[in-house]
């Protein structure tokens, strides 16, 4: 970003929308599901390299915007990184370290949900490294995004912005719901407390490294669907991807039996409850 721009907070204050019926929602992520499929074959066709990083407080939505992202494509293209706590031996190494080896390769994407970035955030807030350490980080990450943009790697960074209200909507639903329990870590309780250090340390984070190479990219995610939809195609738009030609698609014909008949084998078949 130029020097001397001043630059908004990101807005926490949820935002009025007529509700976006699931009909829709769902019409217009398989529209964008399509073109993620076209951007997939140009980006194995032409050795493409693409880091997507996803980051926001606990409940802003980095998970089910992944799910949507990637529900079509193909694993092998679209590697999603999800990294635990850092090892004894990980905490010795250079910071950045652990995360380089999984930068894409060419023809991949790879997503972070979350990355190198807890250091400016969770690390800092939770107390899990010093003032003096994130100072150093914050004046490192800026020299090597360059590098990584430079090597010919796709960088975009996502923050998803919640509200208070919001947020605590979602923790409190994971609470009482058994499928999202799991979802809601002692970490996430103690966070959720710390509404302004997270909110002071994402402001000096941006600060220091929204950059012209590495912008930071910021999407209202109170209404989970519009923040799905807006941030795909929103990263479509950013992706110079072109339809790659590919030959009409007919299935063979089957071969023939050639005297083969059905196996009398009392093969264990699972129960049908429903």
């Amino acid at each position: 970003m130029a020097k001397g721009k001043k630059k908004d907070s990101p807005r926490e204050k949820p935002e009025e929308h007529t509700k976006l019926s699931n009909k829709d929602y769902l019409a217009e992520l398989r529209r964008l599901h399509i073109e993620l499929v076209k951007m997939q074959e140009w980006v194995k066709a032409e050795g493409i390299k693409i880091c997507i990083i996803f980051e926001g407080r606990d409940g802003a939505g980095k998970g089910g915007t992944i799910k949507a992202l990637t529900e079509r494509v193909s694993p092998r293209v679209f590697r999603v990184i999800a990294l635990p706590a850092p090892t004894d031996r990980e905490k010795s190494q250079m910071y950045l370290q652990r995360y380089l080896p999984h930068l894409p390769a060419a023809g991949e994407v790879v997503i972070f949900d979350r990355s190198w970035y807890n250091r400016a955030g969770v690390e800092r807030v939770m107390g899990f490294c010093t003032d003096k350490q994130v100072e150093k980080f914050l004046k490192t990450v800026p020299l090597v995004e360059r590098a990584v943009v430079g090597s010919g790697v796709i960088l975009l960074k996502y923050w998803l912005n919640v509200s208070q209200e919001e947020q605590t909507r979602r923790l409190e639903a994971r609470i009482v719901d058994g499928r999202k329990i799991w979802k809601l870590s002692p970490m996430d309780l103690k966070s959720y407390s710390r509404w302004y250090d997270y909110s002071r340390a994402r402001d000096d984070m941006i600060e220091a490294t929204d950059t012209d190479y590495a912008p930071w990219l910021v999407a209202n995610s109170n209404d989970k669907r519009r923040a799905r939809l807006n941030i795909i195609s929103d990263l479509l738009s950013r992706i110079p991807y072109k339809e790659v030609p590919r030959e009409k698609v007919r299935l063979p014909k089957r071969q023939k039996p050639g005297g083969y008949k059905e196996s009398d084998y009392p093969f264990r078949h699972i129960p049908e409850r429903f």
